[in-house]
């Protein structure tokens, strides 16, 4: 705890289906953070999970003849072997079927009934299962304005039928805290991001607001209420409280205050932009009504959709298009490392992204085969060529040392810094490629294979080639949070690994720190590229 706490967290997903694109996309997204800001000296605490509370989950068990925990046991080894595979670095993976879950949302109970922001009510009103939404008679649509049917009656967000739902249930008076929201959004405007977003939900408050049903009777998968258990935990209700769960919320005990107190508020929620509601308006006014500090940021992401070649434009994957992409299918094609890259640089993070297996080949072969992948292994070779197999001995050592690499590298790291603490990854790969592309162009400039043949530049080979690898340890340094094997893989082969779990990035990135008379490696090419054939493209 003598390090500043960073606390990030992925939302926790539904194991009504495995792992997609999609889930697979926020866990890449927060572990790019989490990793840079170990680099930058944070103590990280980097959350994923599951939600495995709620009626889909039961209804999903049902279909597969389970009960719904040996529905959920299923499920999570897809979970925690894909992002294994995706060198997802989490400290944690919770799951609300835990003890630890199950104590916290009862202590909740506790404090909301303390709060007086809870009653007894029954709820009348639509339902859509699927997305696990109450909506109010004015926000559904209807498929025939003639029919008034409950089947006619559609779920605004995913179109699908509504459920009538008359039962009692336990009422959190959300509308209560339609002027307090509204206060945290003028005087943080930074609370939701990107900044577009915030307008989505200041005109969803604006709109104003209705208390929320947060208990079922009609079935019992969820976490019984304490004083009432006739009552479940509406699923949002119990999913939301996760973060504060796993950072001791409930427990009581001196370790658990103490790492409630280091670790919350988060600085970071990510989560996709359809759950923005739930975390940007329900969430933080529970954290109101119980009296504890409010998250950071909630960072909301577009969906992937899949770029039709023939129109141009982003469609939404469906088995039934014949569009769907399943993360092993890109693995396939790029490997881990170029799947992590993919993602991360080419779709902006708070937008949709039209995604496609020529643009994945395109980006691939652009950026890792021809100019990242080029540049490391044409200094490397050349570094073991006229060397012998060492980094070079610079003379006068850095002071004197000048080339257009070393102005371009100058206050790199600032830079970059300033798009990766917004999550802009696309700006921040902008910026390291920057220094990439220079170097391949100071190769071809410098003709280091033409200096080399005249043993009176000597001194001057030494300086060209020492500053190809100089600028290819800071590359591999800010590629890292991108691409984590391949820079330490870089780094050792250039005798710099012990650099490799820096927790400095700043002061590892000065230019002039790479040492001479080091052994270097050549290695195998680390991104071959990709014959348009295998692509299918």
């Amino acid at each position: 705890m003598a390090k500043p706490s960073f606390f990030i967290t992925t939302p926790i997903y539904y194991v009504n289906a495995r792992p997609h694109l999609g889930t697979a996309y926020s866990t890449v997204l927060c572990d790019v953070e989490a990793r840079y800001r170990r680099a930058t000296g944070y103590d990280v605490k980097f959350l994923t999970g599951m939600d495995e509370h709620g009626e889909k989950v039961a209804e999903a068990a049902a279909e597969h003849g389970m009960t719904p925990q040996e529905w959920c046991d299923s499920q999570a080894p897809f979970f925690e072997g894909l992002w294994r595979q995706l060198e997802i670095s989490n400290d944690d993976f919770i799951r609300t079927t835990e003890q630890r879950q199950h104590d916290a949302v009862q202590h909740l109970w506790e404090r909301m009934r303390e709060s007086g922001y809870l009653y007894k009510g029954s709820y009348d009103g639509w339902y859509c299962v699927p997305e696990e939404t109450y909506f109010t008679e004015t926000q559904v649509t209807k498929s025939d304005e003639e029919h008034h049917s409950e089947g006619r009656h559609l779920c605004p967000d995913c179109g699908r039928p509504l459920e009538r739902v008359r039962e009692e249930s336990y009422f959190f008076r959300l509308s209560a805290f339609q002027d307090r929201l509204l206060k945290l959004y003028d005087e943080h405007p930074g609370f939701v991001q990107p900044d577009f977003r915030m307008n989505e939900v200041r005109s969803f408050v604006e709109g104003g607001l209705q208390d929320l049903s947060v208990s079922r009777t009609g079935f019992d998968w969820g976490i019984p209420v304490p004083f009432d258990e006739r009552h479940v935990t509406y699923v949002w209700f119990d999913a939301l409280l996760n973060y504060m769960t796993a950072v001791g919320y409930g427990v009581g005990t001196p370790d658990a205050k103490a790492e409630l107190a280091y670790r919350w508020p988060a600085q970071c929620h990510v989560v996709g932009k359809d759950i923005i509601r739930f975390h940007c308006v329900i969430w933080p006014a529970m954290l109101m009504a119980i009296g504890e500090e409010l998250p950071e940021h909630v960072f909301a992401h577009g969906f992937l959709m899949v770029r039709n070649e023939e129109t141009g434009q982003g469609e939404k994957m469906s088995k039934s298009r014949g569009n769907a992409i399943a993360p092993q299918d890109v693995i396939d094609l790029l490997g881990v490392e170029g799947y992590r890259y993919y993602f991360m640089t080419d779709v902006v993070p708070g937008e949709d992204g039209a995604i496609s297996f020529s643009r994945m080949e395109q980006v691939y072969n652009a950026d890792l085969a021809n100019s990242w992948g080029n540049l490391v292994s044409r200094a490397l070779n050349m570094s073991a060529k006229y060397f012998d197999g060492k980094t070079p001995v610079l003379a006068d050592g850095w002071a004197d040392e000048q080339s257009p690499l070393r102005e371009i590298a100058q206050g790199i790291e600032g830079r970059y810094a300033k798009h990766m603490d917004r999550l802009e990854y696309v700006q921040a790969k902008d910026v390291v490629m920057e220094l990439v592309h220079a170097a391949n162009h100071y190769v071809e400039d410098s003709a280091p294979w033409a200096v080399a043949k005249d043993p009176a530049r000597a001194g001057e080979l030494a300086q060209i080639i020492a500053s190809l690898l100089e600028s290819i340890r800071i590359c591999a340094h800010l590629l890292a949070p991108f691409m984590p094997t391949t820079s330490a893989e870089v780094l050792r082969r250039m005798g710099a690994g012990e650099e490799a779990d820096t927790t400095d990035l700043a002061s590892v990135c000065e230019w002039g720190r790479l040492a001479g008379g080091v052994e270097v490696t050549k290695g195998d090419a680390l991104f071959p590229r990709i014959a348009p054939a295998k692509s299918g493209m």
